[in-house]
């Protein structure tokens, strides 16, 4: 196990490119850290090509951590560690249930008050069975990301079948915000759509797009699939319930990513976009 962790570690930082001292010293440049690990979607497989554009193409530093030692493993995601270190971290979880000291790396992050920015089933990150004594992190989705507090219950998120995708449009009066730029006013995604309303995403959250369900399994009405806000900790949030691995395919999409992390970094969104980059991650569904 250690030697699989300091492997990771070593395989991380020669994968992605680092700061080197000199004599004339530059401004450090920003670390993204993604936390990955969910059973359908392929976000460990997706995210770090998103984590080689930033430091191919816009000199920000990336980290990807995994579970270990797959996608299936909910009590373990090494390396959390340097979260410490972060401007940014980016989950795209489901149905963790990782241990107390993981944990507090991750309250830690938030406590810190730096931005966040959560995939699809980061709604619903954990699953603590009931009187659990970090049954708490179950709400994760709506504390750190503005969206409801995990699957199904009294918030009733849902989505309306695997058979489904979905129409996404702009929200008109937020066409002109920074992580809107270059992104269409329309497209189309293959994530079924999330059912979030009328509670989510949380009060003071501004809805940057709004998807309909094409092909519902019942009556559908439209929700909003990426928003923005502070969350509990008072820190900036970027959330989208899109992230069907053919979504990364879209340019729109794509853009819609890079520009969202250069916003959250407090970064001016690039307004020449170095993209699209070529993914091609297939969906895989729940597989052991």
């Amino acid at each position: 196990m250690t030697f699989w962790l300091l492997g990771l570690l070593v395989v991380t930082h020669s994968a992605f490119s680092w700061d080197v001292p000199n004599s004339h010293p530059t401004k450090k440049k920003p670390l993204v850290v993604f936390v990955t690990g969910d059973h359908e979607y392929s976000g460990e497989a997706t995210l770090p090509i998103i984590a080689t554009e930033l430091e191919k193409k816009y000199d920000i530093r990336a980290i990807v951590l995994k579970a270990y030692p797959n996608q299936n493993s909910e009590k373990n995601i090494p390396g959390l560690e340097i979260l410490k270190e972060a401007d940014l971290a980016v989950f795209y979880l489901r149905w963790r249930q990782l241990p107390s000291e993981q944990l507090a790396l991750i309250e830690d992050y938030l406590k810190s008050g730096k931005p966040v920015m959560g995939f699809r089933t980061t709604t619903h990150a954990f699953n603590f069975p009931k009187g659990h004594a970090d049954e708490r992190w179950n709400a994760f989705g709506e504390f750190a990301l503005n969206s409801p507090p995990g699957w199904g219950g009294a918030a009733k998120h849902t989505h309306y079948g695997h058979e489904s995708t979905t129409d996404v449009r702009i929200v008109g009066e937020q066409s002109k915000h920074p992580i809107l730029t270059g992104v269409d006013p329309t497209f189309h995604a293959q994530s079924w759509l999330y059912h979030v309303l009328p509670d989510y995403p949380t009060s003071g959250s501004e809805v940057l797009l709004m998807g309909s369900a094409v092909n519902p399994n019942r009556k559908a009405v439209d929700n909003p699939v990426a928003w923005v806000g502070k969350n509990s900790y008072g820190a900036k949030i970027f959330m989208t319930t899109l992230g069907h691995p053919e979504d990364f395919r879209i340019p729109s999409f794509q853009r819609l990513i890079i520009n969202a992390i250069h916003w959250e970094l407090g970064l001016k969104v690039p307004k020449k976009w170095h993209g699209p980059t070529e993914i091609n991650v297939p969906y895989r569904g729940i597989a052991k």
